[in-house]
């Protein structure tokens, strides 16, 4: 009998009955989870980005057909010798075959043209006045630009930027739907144990935080493990997504650690707001 008063002391309400343990935390989780890939989308996007537009912006390639494979001194010097160039280096033939794998396969007979690599001083500059001195050198040579694939690919990244972006919101509002329907359920559950404390003096604030609190606890915990879940999953879309940067994405680190923290806390802000705002909202309909 003590235990039950004890037990009743600390929750008059009966809380622990009437918001399940069980299914908020479980739609909270899987909400999470989509946040967190949300959240991992725009970051990356946003760093393919910026390694796009600071790494392919920056590279001029320049090739000189099969035939004219012995000029590449003759272009490595008229190229290096322009003060718009901040560097010139050939690419070796077994780099090329390698790039050239995934599509021609093992072709060890086919003539290769001399390819060069370029990095401009100024990304803004145009390389056309590069590319007619350096034809005027050596007959043949090619300039190819990737500033208009680059600014695609960028534009491209930018819009999943923004899906994640609107993604992100859309959880966030369910969230906030969720929370607020449960609350209600939650309220109508124990309606009478309610008027008896508002009657026995029970402010709006006492029973307000009663629910906020709770809520905010299975929100906070429902997140946390839609965080959990998430790691591992994030761990091998990075893995997945490592030949676009280059093979230098490191699953683990790469992940979004610090939005993942903040996750259950947020969650749990949310949870606790609405809960607040929807018993004081329902508190103020009662006679």
């Amino acid at each position: 009998m003590a235990e039950r008063r004890s037990r009743y002391a600390r929750d008059p309400l009966g809380l622990k009955r009437a918001l399940s343990d069980r299914l908020l935390p479980g739609l909270v989780a899987a909400m999470a989870l989509l946040a967190a890939i949300a959240l991992a989308g725009s970051r990356g996007a946003e760093a393919l980005k910026d390694r796009w537009q600071h790494g392919a912006a920056a590279a001029v390639t320049v090739q000189l057909p099969p035939e004219q494979a012995g000029l590449m001194d003759r272009a490595l010097e008229v190229l290096r010798a322009m003060p718009e160039v901040a560097s010139a280096v050939p690419v070796d033939s077994d780099r090329m075959r390698e790039l050239l794998r995934p599509w021609l396969g093992e072709v060890p007979s086919l003539p290769l043209p001399a390819v060069l690599e370029l990095r401009l001083k100024n990304l803004a500059l145009d390389p056309g006045p590069i590319a007619e001195r350096l034809a005027e050198a050596v007959p043949g040579a090619e300039l190819e630009s990737h500033g208009i694939w680059v600014a695609r690919l960028a534009a491209l990244a930018r819009s999943v930027q923004g899906v994640a972006l609107a993604v992100l919101g859309l959880v966030a509002g369910v969230a906030i739907a969720v929370v607020a329907v449960a609350t209600r359920a939650g309220l109508a559950s124990r309606r009478e144990a309610i008027e008896i404390l508002h009657d026995l003096g029970a402010t709006q604030s006492d029973i307000a935080g009663r629910f906020a609190r709770r809520i905010g606890l299975l929100a906070a915990g429902g997140a946390l493990a839609g965080a959990a879940i998430a790691v591992p999953t994030l761990a091998a879309l990075s893995n997945l997504a490592a030949p676009l940067a280059g093979g230098q994405v490191q699953p683990w680190t790469s992940l979004p650690w610090l939005d993942l923290a903040l996750l259950p806390p947020v969650a749990g802000l949310i949870g606790w707001a609405t809960a607040q705002l929807s018993v004081r909202r329902w508190l103020k309909r009662l006679p």
